[in-house]
Order: structure tokens, then C-alpha cells, then sequence
């Protein structure tokens, strides 16, 4: 089944970019794959920590 993503535009100081982008190198992979990556990991964490976040067809849709 495929996947279905959304993009949008994300502002980082020039430090944090060229941070992320070492790290990328370093793994092989994209900057997009590496923020993608690291964004999964936050979202992991944070449920491991609070509980599992719930979302409606409404979140995920949006209006």
C-alpha cells in the first residue's frame, strides 16, 4: 500500500541545518529522510513517556 505524505516548509538557523546534515551524511540518507527519522523518534519517545497519542480522521485529514 502506498504511503501518503504531506510536506510543508520548515525554517532552521543555519546551524541546526548544517547539524542535521552532518548527521544525514554520516547515516546516508537524505535531509528529508533525517528529519523525517528524527521526527518518528520525538514521536516514539513522547508516547513511550504520555501514552499514545489519539487522532481523529479529522487530525489527520484536517478542514
Amino acid at each position: 500500500m502506498a504511503v501518503i505524505k504531506t510536506s510543508f516548509t520548515l525554517r532552521l538557523n543555519l546551524t541546526d541545518h548544517a547539524k542535521i546534515k552532518k548527521i544525514a551524511e554520516n547515516e546516508n540518507r537524505s535531509m528529508a529522510n533525517m528529519i523525517e527519522t528524527l521526527v518518528k523518534e520525538k514521536i516514539r519517545q513522547y508516547e513511550n513517556e504520555s501514552g499514545e497519542i489519539e487522532l481523529t480522521d479529522e487530525d489527520i485529514i484536517g478542514e
